[in-house]
């Protein structure tokens, strides 16, 4: 014969509401007379702590209500839990309370790709940002004038709000992209933001950095690194700079203005020091985009030391002593002289050098001969 299967011991009502931060609640609890259980008999808990017999009325003889006033948003995301109890502990029936706001619209949506074959966004959630909810993003993207809606697969690839598309993307045509938020309460949408994949390209950094020294030279050190291998099919510019700090500092010092050039000699460092050197680089102009292009990461640190200062002179050789002293204080004018004249990484070549040593010693000359005449 059919069996029917076993009633519940009870039911509550509403069974998992969702209500917005602040509204009240007045739930029942209804027991199946095959319990044989009255309403004196129950009573009522909310997230395992007892709700006191003052909120509760007998709306009948197996009915127990329980009324609850400005409600908080829910402890988690998964809803409150409302349960209804036996005299004795049991549990005869449970119900979830979801309390919370509906989200808020995204904003602040910034998108990049990595060597143009792919894209990664990432947006903040509104000003406010806890709804108290499970609050679901998608991010949603089309091709400006003739797409449909496609809709990002993986998410929190850069960070809890971000989303990665790996492949499939089109050049020379705009995108539209924007996100939605949704949660039991309600739909945002952000604003939808329009790029061009070749506006918002950025590489790895710049690979193989070295370091390295100049001669004898203690107060410089020279850079060398290759440019982003995945950008060599591309037609684009780069800029590059470079950031260095001293071993036992903080802070680093920026040289700002290397150019595309894929080296540059760091003066003025302080003689028997380590120091540790990044580069990063900023393709622009890929393909003629008008745009300026976005930073890579730095690169890892990479260490030298510049040579230690010789400046106890030997004791036998006065002469090389001087010698010395003189060549380094002319190397000294010298650097002071381009740090006045070219800046930073400008093309410093030993030809310069060269030519400042020629001029020097024409200087010295007339001044021995004007000494000489009577």
């Amino acid at each position: 014969p059919f069996l029917s299967p076993a009633a519940d011991p009870a039911v509550i009502s509403p069974q998992d509401p969702t209500l917005l931060i602040g509204s009240s609640l007045v739930a029942t609890c209804t027991v199946s007379p095959d319990f044989h259980l009255k309403a004196q008999d129950l009573y009522w808990t909310l997230n395992g702590r007892r709700l006191p017999a003052a909120s509760y009325a007998a709306l009948g003889p197996t009915t127990l209500s329980v009324a609850l006033a400005r409600l908080n948003g829910s402890k988690q995301q998964s809803g409150d839990n409302l349960v209804c109890h036996s005299r004795d502990g049991g549990i005869l029936a449970g119900s979830c309370l979801y309390v919370g706001l509906p989200p808020e619209k995204p904003v602040n949506i910034t998108c990049w790709s990595k060597n143009m074959k792919d894209l990664t966004c990432k947006w903040a959630p509104g000003t406010e940002g806890e709804t108290f909810l499970h609050t679901n993003y998608t991010l949603k993207y089309k091709l400006r004038w003739y797409g449909r809606d496609n809709t990002c697969q993986e998410y929190h690839t850069a960070g809890p709000y971000s989303c990665h598309i790996p492949k499939d993307l089109a050049l020379f045509t705009p995108y539209e992209i924007w996100v939605e938020a949704s949660n039991r309460l309600g739909v945002a949408v952000s604003d939808v933001v329009m790029l061009d994949i070749l506006d918002v390209v950025t590489t790895d950094p710049p690979s193989d950095v070295h370091v390295s020294r100049v001669g004898d030279l203690e107060d410089q050190l020279s850079v060398r690194w290759s440019s982003p291998p995945a950008l060599k099919d591309f037609l684009f510019q780069a800029k590059y700079q470079i950031q260095y700090r001293v071993e036992d500092s903080s802070e680093w010092k920026v040289v700002d203005d290397v150019g595309n050039q894929t080296s540059c000699r760091l003066a003025g460092l302080r003689p028997g020091t380590v120091y540790f050197v990044q580069v990063r680089c900023n393709p622009f102009g890929i393909y003629g985009s008008k745009k300026a292009g976005i930073w890579s990461d730095w690169s890892n640190p990479t260490a030298a030391s510049t040579p230690r200062s010789e400046r106890a002179a030997g004791g036998c050789d006065p002469k090389g002593g001087e010698q010395n002293t003189t060549l380094r204080r002319e190397l000294k004018q010298f650097f002071g002289w381009v740090k006045k004249h070219a800046y930073g990484c400008s093309n410093l070549g030993i030809k310069l050098y060269d030519q400042w040593r020629v001029w020097l010693q024409k200087s010295h000359k007339t001044r021995n001969q004007v000494g000489k005449e009577p």
